[in-house]
């Protein structure tokens, strides 16, 4: 697997890359890395362990629990919960670690695992590099320090932890939902109860699709990745809203009452404009990503709201406005951070928060996303290029200022290589989708050319 960790946690192929072994010992090298950084002085550690419905997380989850308790971690077992949830209850049970088994919305055969510091946030890179140092060190042969008799940790059900969240969900609302008619699509995961009760208890008339999950079906054919289902049914329905989940349901997607989509783009500067309006909208900032498509750019300028922009990853959009005590950012994919109710991206809550903003103005949501105007965007991947030289090229750099110069200031060229393959994508927006796909062609063509 290379690097173990990645910018979300460990993800692989459950099984094949991530065994039930490494779980156990990613977890055992977890408590240790945390007891010498001092999180567990003068205290008895707990950890709070839940997971995604994949087959794959009941043994990936038992290997965890051995591993922490083995450690001499007590761990609280919260089962089934969105991964928004998992970081939550650590936060509020004041619990020393999270660890929450998802591969979000990949497919089935993957699972992940990902590791929360006390508060609910994601742990430092430096601890994540230690932790997989503590491994490989164990791994080969050091033999652990291990506790025996009282000393190894203690195992509990917690089943308050799905009240709990829905309270928290609900309770953190401006105003209720009645009189909505919402679709729920929730990937036949995570939040398959969580996300319909919290819209049922907020006043919401709810309609679910991909609310059974078997343990096989997680994110096939549903959920954020695949809208036409949530389309149809809101459609069907006649309802004002359809929402979108993936399978650990920390991101959100929506569709209006005729069947369109509203991205995450969309849904921050409805959301934005909000929060401005309630006085919560800090420093009259929003962070979004380099992705972010220029029609919302150009949307917060228009309404006097300032855009950060960081690199791609909701990692990143989280660091941005911890460091700058910034309120609401999010990505194009859905990921929406609401940090004063929310350490990471939770699309239950971004869902909710949408909905409330739809009852407390009578607005549709298609009039209320109309805020901005999506400008085309086309995506265009190029493999098989030295990727390390798309910001050293001269040739290329001349092209994208003659590209640039075609689009004026209605549209816009990217260059980014990826970060786990060798190609280069290539992004281009214009007001006219025919000349955003013949300007990316073009420069699609040069990459080719120029760094082939």
């Amino acid at each position: 697997m290379g690097r173990l960790f990645g910018t979300d946690g460990v993800r692989g192929v459950a099984n094949a890359d991530l065994t039930a072994e490494l779980a156990l010992g990613l977890s055992v090298a977890a408590a240790h890395v945390l007891a010498e950084a001092g999180t567990f002085a003068g205290h008895r550690p707990t950890a709070v362990v839940g997971r995604d419905p994949r087959a794959s997380g009941e043994f990936l989850e038992a290997a965890v629990v051995a591993g922490l308790a083995s450690a001499g971690v007590d761990v609280l077992r919260v089962g089934v919960l969105p991964t928004p949830a998992v970081a939550h209850l650590t936060g509020v049970l004041d619990a020393d670690l999270g660890v929450m088994l998802s591969a979000s919305h990949n497919a089935m055969p993957d699972n992940g695992i990902k590791f929360f510091a006390r508060g609910g946030h994601k742990l430092a890179d430096e601890l994540e590099d230690r932790i997989e140092t503590v491994y490989e060190q164990h791994r080969t042969g050091e033999p652990w320090d291990r506790p025996t008799g009282a000393g190894v940790g203690r195992v509990t059900e917690y089943t308050e932890g799905f009240d709990r969240y829905v309270a928290h969900l609900v309770g953190v609302l401006p105003n209720r939902l009645d009189g909505l008619k919402v679709v729920l699509d929730e990937a036949h995961g995570a939040a398959a109860r969580v996300s319909p009760a919290a819209f049922a208890r907020a006043g919401a008339q709810v309609v679910t699709i991909g609310a059974d999950p078997d343990g096989l079906n997680i994110n096939d054919g549903c959920g954020s990745t695949h809208l036409e289902l949530l389309r149809a049914a809101v459609v069907e329905h006649g309802a004002d809203l359809g929402i979108a989940h993936d399978g650990d349901a920390d991101r959100c997607l929506a569709v209006d009452a005729t069947g369109e989509e509203v991205d995450g783009d969309q849904i921050l500067a409805v959301l934005a404009l909000a929060m401005r309006e309630a006085g919560q909208l800090r420093k009259d900032t929003v962070v979004g990503t380099v992705m972010s498509n220029l029609g919302f750019k150009l949307a917060m300028e228009r309404e006097g709201i300032r855009l950060v922009q960081t690199a791609v990853g909701d990692r990143y959009v989280l660091e941005s406005m911890k460091a700058e005590g910034f309120a609401l950012g999010g990505e194009q994919s859905g990921h929406v951070i609401v940090l004063d109710h929310a350490t990471t991206g939770d699309g239950t809550l971004t869902g909710l928060m949408l909905g409330a903003r739809l009852a407390a103005t009578g607005r549709s949501l298609a009039e209320l996303a109309g805020v901005m105007q999506r400008l085309p965007q086309v995506l265009i991947n190029v493999p098989d290029v030295d990727k390390t030289r798309v910001n050293t090229s001269a040739e290329l750099a001349a092209a994208v200022v003659e590209a640039e110069a075609e689009l004026g200031e209605s549209g816009r060229v990217l260059l980014r290589q990826s970060g786990t393959e060798p190609l280069v994508r290539v992004m281009v927006e214009a007001a006219d989708i025919e000349q955003a796909r013949a300007v990316a062609g073009r420069l699609a063509d040069v990459v080719k050319s120029a760094l082939g």
